[in-house]
Parts: C-alpha cells; structure tokens; sequence
C-alpha cells in the first residue's frame, strides 16, 4: 500500500508541476527578486549572469575586493535561458557592466545544437541587452574545456571562436579567454582546477577566471 501511495503522489506531483506553466528556472528568477525586495541591490553594479559556474561562485566578491559584484548565475542555464529572463536579471539593475559565462550547457544538451547555434543565440542575448542599455558594458568569458564535456570541446572551441569574432565588430564589449589557461600543452583539459564531478571548478580554476577576468572590470 505504501508503495502504491508514493507512486501516486509521484505521478500527482508531475501532473501538478506539468500544469503549473511556469518555464524552466522560474523559482531561481523569483528567489532573485525576493532577496532584492529584502536587500534592493545597488544600481551601477557589474552584473554577472550566466549558468552554474557563477552560481557556485558564491564568494567571487572576495575575488574581486573594491568592486560592486552582483552575482545573478542560475545553474543549468542556457543562453536561451538568460535571453528568456533578460527583463529580470538585467534590467531591473541598471548595471555599468555585464559579465556572461553560458553556452556550455546548450552544446552539452543536444548533439543537434551546432556551434552556430550557440553563437547565434549570444548574439541575440547581446543584442536583446543593448536595446536596453546601448552604452553598458557587455563581455563574454569563454566556455571553458570541462573534462566530463571533452567530446564537446570541437564544437565548443567554434562557439567559442564565433562569439569572439562577433564581439570584435561591437563597441563596448570584449571576449576573455579563459580556455588557453585551463589546457594541458598536450591538448587535455587541466582536471586539478576541477572538482569530482569534473564540470565545475575548484578554487585553483577560479583563480585563473579572477586572473583572466580581473583586467576587464569597471572601476
């Protein structure tokens, strides 16, 4: 009987949560404006959005003393993600500068999605934030090697290059390159700045994003 109970109030719970009609990462959006309604953050902020990368970066404000980091990663994130919530996690803080780290999860999640894919929806992220704010900021980190993502990498490394190219034609906006410092010379990603699941980084591949990342930050 207890068995039967649990695998009903499992498909009830699907049926709820299917009917609900809230797009992926819904509850991470409203959690965002529930701290800023009990803390409103500072405007002229550098605005960090992206996947979990930012959002295990919990004390990247420590990284970066005497700047005004405001940390609004929601991990599993895609680019799509972030263009669906732009009028959440950008607008509303009027930041001098944008910080983005996303991409990797939109390759690793479908071997159909191509690296001009993954270009393509920056662009339109870029693009949806400069109508908005036509003089802010905005750079891109590039998607780094992750070692449990190595069969990526070819695809990555293009998106990647895409996204740099594009970003040389804008005003107001830089590509920081990461990748480079997080390989081997022998063409394998670097696993000691990884942690076990060898997706998110520990705090030695942190520290090579604080040193790649450091010289484009807005006083």
């Amino acid at each position: 009987m207890r068995k039967l109970f649990l695998i009903v109030f499992t498909f009830l719970k699907a049926v709820l949560f299917a009917q609900d009609g809230n797009p992926p990462f819904y509850n991470d959006i409203q959690k965002f404006k529930q701290q800023d309604s009990l803390n409103s953050p500072a405007k002229k902020s550098i605005l960090f959005i992206g996947s979990s990368s930012f959002t295990k970066w919990t004390d990247v404000k420590g990284y970066f003393p005497g700047y005004p980091i405001l940390n609004r990663g929601f991990g599993g994130s895609t680019l799509s993600d972030l263009i669906r919530y732009v009028d959440d996690i950008v607008v509303p803080y009027k930041p001098k500068q944008v910080v983005i780290y996303c991409g990797e999860n939109d390759i690793a999640s479908s071997d159909t999605i191509t690296a001009e894919t993954v270009a393509q929806r920056f662009v339109t992220l870029f693009e949806t934030i400069r109508k908005v704010y036509p003089k802010v900021q905005v750079d891109f980190i590039s998607m780094k090697p992750s070692p449990s993502r190595e069969r990526f990498l070819p695809k990555l490394q293009s998106a990647n290059q895409q996204i740099k190219d594009y970003i040389a034609t804008q005003k107001r906006a830089a590509y920081i390159d990461v990748y480079p410092y997080m390989m081997h010379e022998d063409g394998h990603p670097r696993k000691a700045l990884f942690v076990e699941d060898m997706l998110h980084m520990n705090k030695s591949g942190y520290a090579i994003w604080q040193y790649a990342i450091l010289p484009y930050l807005k006083k």
